[in-house]
């Protein structure tokens, strides 16, 4: 009886903390939409307040008759495509250069010692005013957005592909040269699966920093796109 009576209150127990586990997470999910409900209703209260004139600080509901109107009449589409092109654009070219040579740099230690400061060096100049050079020296059109986007996304991938490699067991890949595996096998087999999860955290820096560069050579200089 004592037994049935313990059996009772765990499970008692148990469907409390079920309980608990789904109040949580339904307030969880109506947190968000209350915080954006409470950042525009703070959003109009400081225009209304201060008077804002449109041009320094817009409404809510002038922001978003704005997005109606450059939508429906595709404006907001054409610019948005020019964009896109060119964020990715950036990621191929950042993302190939910055695997390649950070791959290079994990394997070789001299090659490493030779290149490195060069490249942290480069790193001591900021993109923004690196932005202006290049939309001089290779125009306005969409090339000088794709190289800012390549320089923006350049360093963190490649530090991430040099951590991501150089994180591979020592133990196995003495284990892969015992077997006599080819450099293409160890490559492909240990060296791609065991940095992945560092070169995906790249990859999603990458991703974030591309989209900045982008608007950053927009806002530079160019008559079209987002920025």
């Amino acid at each position: 009886m004592a037994r049935y009576s313990l059996r009772e209150r765990t499970g008692a127990v148990l469907v409390r903390l079920g309980k608990s586990e789904r109040l949580c997470r339904w307030l969880e999910r109506g947190l968000i939409p209350l915080a954006l409900l409470l950042f525009l209703g703070l959003w109009e209260l400081v225009v209304r307040l201060g008077n804002y004139p449109p041009f320094i600080l817009p409404s809510p509901g002038q922001v978003y008759a704005k997005f109606v109107a450059v939508a429906g009449d595709g404006t907001l589409w054409r610019h948005a495509r020019i964009t896109l092109t060119e964020i990715f654009g950036g990621l191929a070219l950042g993302l190939s250069t910055a695997t390649l040579l950070g791959y290079l740099l994990a394997k070789s230690k001299a090659l490493e010692r030779i290149l490195s400061p060069y490249i942290v060096a480069s790193q001591s100049i900021p993109v923004v005013a690196l932005a202006p050079l290049l939309i001089i020296w290779f125009g306005f059109g969409s090339l000088s957005k794709i190289l800012v986007c390549a320089l923006t996304l350049f360093f963190p991938v490649l530090v991430n592909t040099m951590v991501g490699i150089r994180s591979v067991d020592g133990e196995l890949m003495d284990l892969m040269r015992s077997l006599e595996a080819t450099r293409w096998q160890v490559f492909t087999k240990l060296e791609v699966p065991a940095a992945l999860p560092v070169l995906l955290g790249g990859l999603k820096i990458g991703v974030t920093l591309s989209v900045i560069g982008a608007v950053v050579g927009e806002f530079a200089g160019a008559d079209r796109g987002l920025g």
